[in-house]
């Protein structure tokens, strides 16, 4: 034990146990306090309040039975030790509570006062050493990350500088170029590039290990990023002679992501589709709807290719991993994609998976949760259980005006959002999630529990402050306009979230037609 006196939380329903426990630590001279509560949810509140040196922990409880119970304390302190007192000599429970975090695990009545006080000296020594080698690794992940980002942006100028004067040469900008010659700085151009694409995902797995990687979710049309991504590889798959086939759900709602990231999974799933699909072969890319999952949208991409064996099925969304049995021609990059793919799922709140055997070609899965309008518009249309008089929906879009200002659509909308904020009532109006792709402009919407009256003041209020920002002025023209929906009856024996739906319904077509690019 350390010099000071330990704080022991003992969390033990039954008194004479609990007795006994305290006995034992007397008799064993251990200079610890102890406290006991004999609720798991007790010992959580306690352990909020002062996080104790270790916990001795009853498995059965009033609120609390087996594995739960040694999950949630570990879940609420993770680095104090843990020790099982139970009544069950049940071996696959003390292996299945050490592997998950537990430091040991005893059987009452069957230790003394000298296996109780050393299980709990261990436990605390062990649970220290456990926390420095953590520390310790993540220092090295964090000198790791530092350096190889700090090398990666070192690296890209020079690679940038070779990239430029290749293709000077490759244009003739420089002079006549030989066809032999030509063919060598092709080859020099295709490896630029390779070291290019490989440093991007350095970084990029750089700013993933340390939590770095941002997504600006919108209210997109997930079909609309399938479709650029699949017109973007398709000649990729025309060269090696591969079929790309895509299809997607028609009845598949907005989805709350960001399209430059989801393209981003999308693209490398369909690039190693076709690296390791033998030509002729095809690869295909789906969205679709599951009647047993109905709040996400599954997108997949299969290939004929040559499959992958379990044992590198279990390691390929890991960091560096490489098949080592893939061909030499197959091994271009540093095998960071799959890495890159599940944390860029991961912050959507989706998840990714892969089923494949051997020589029978792989399925890539990843799922994304759906917007949910309904669920966000409930507690702005509806009142003391019913629905309000009145909904309209004021759309704004905003298109700019020089060329230099199309990039810049981050930026604009911020300074958009102030703008809007004070022309609603935020108990009865909201502005709906960003609208579809940034390329062409901006688009904001405004669900008010108005009619069309209300509705055109505050189209008028909307449009005069726009007006009045100098800045917005310069780089976009706008557009506001109303629309008054055409409410359900409250009569039609439907329930209020029914009711509630079939306005979110009438709202997302009015967001899709002005989202979707034709």
């Amino acid at each position: 034990m350390t010099n000071h006196s330990p704080h022991v939380l003992l969390i033990e329903d039954n008194p004479g146990d609990a007795d006994l426990v305290r006995l034992r630590l007397v008799e064993a001279n251990s200079d610890v306090s102890v406290s006991c509560v004999d609720r798991l949810s007790t010992g959580l509140e306690s352990m909020a309040v002062e996080v104790p040196s270790m916990v001795l922990l009853d498995l059965n409880l009033p609120d609390s039975h087996g594995a739960a119970t040694f999950r949630s304390v570990l879940s609420r302190a993770p680095g104090v030790p843990v020790v099982v007192l139970s009544g069950q000599d049940d071996e696959e429970l003390a292996v299945k509570a050490v592997h998950q975090g537990v430091q040991d695990y005893l059987v009452k009545g069957s230790f003394d006062s000298k296996q109780l006080a050393r299980a709990m000296r261990y436990a605390i020594e062990r649970q220290g050493l456990l926390t420095s080698l953590d520390i310790s690794r993540k220092q090295q992940l964090r000198f790791k990350d530092e350096f190889l980002s700090h090398v990666s942006h070192e690296l890209r100028t020079p690679l940038t500088c070779i990239h430029q004067f290749v293709t000077i040469l490759l244009d003739e900008l420089a002079g006549p170029v030989a066809p032999e010659q030509r063919e060598h700085l092709g080859t020099v151009l295709r490896s630029v590039n390779q070291l290019r694409g490989m440093i991007g995902d350095l970084l990029e797995a750089t700013r993933a290990e340390s939590g770095k990687i941002t997504i600006e979710p919108r209210c997109i049309v997930v079909g609309d990023v399938i479709r650029d991504a699949v017109a973007m590889l398709r000649a990729v798959a025309r060269e090696k002679q591969i079929g790309l086939e895509m299809a997607v759900d028609a009845r598949i709602p907005l989805v709350l992501a960001d399209s430059d990231r989801i393209f981003q999974v999308l693209t490398n799933l369909i690039e190693n589709a076709i690296k390791f699909t033998a030509p002729d072969g095809s690869v295909m890319v789906k969205a679709c709807l599951a009647d047993a999952d109905p709040d996400f949208v599954y997108i997949s991409v299969a290939d004929t290719g040559r499959g992958i064996t379990p044992e590198a099925k279990a390691l390929i969304f890991e960091r560096l991993y490489q098949d080592p049995n893939s061909i030499d021609d197959s091994r271009k990059g540093l095998g960071l994609g799959l890495y890159i793919a599940k944390e860029l799922v991961r912050l959507h709140g989706g998840r990714i998976w892969v089923e494949s055997q051997p020589g029978h070609g792989s399925l890539f899965t990843f799922a994304l949760p759906l917007f949910s309008l309904s669920k966000l518009l409930l507690p702005f249309i509806t009142d003391h259980g019913c629905l309000r008089d009145a909904v309209s929906v004021v759309t704004i879009v905003l298109r700019p005006r020089l060329t230099a200002a199309a990039g810049n659509w981050k930026e604009i909308r911020q300074s958009c959002l102030p703008i809007l904020r004070p022309c609603i009532q935020a108990d009865k109006d909201i502005i709906l999630p960003a609208l579809g792709d940034t390329s062409q402009g901006e688009s904001f919407v405004i669900v008010a529990s108005t009619g069309e009256q209300g509705a055109e003041i505050m189209q008028k209020r909307i449009y005069d402050r726009l007006r009045r920002s100098e800045e917005l002025n310069l780089l976009c023209a706008f557009t506001v306009s109303t629309r008054t929906l055409q409410l359900p009856s409250q009569q039609a024996g439907k329930s209020l979230q029914q009711l509630v739906q079939v306005i979110a319904d009438d709202i997302t077509q009015t967001a899709m037609s002005t989202v979707h690019r034709g």
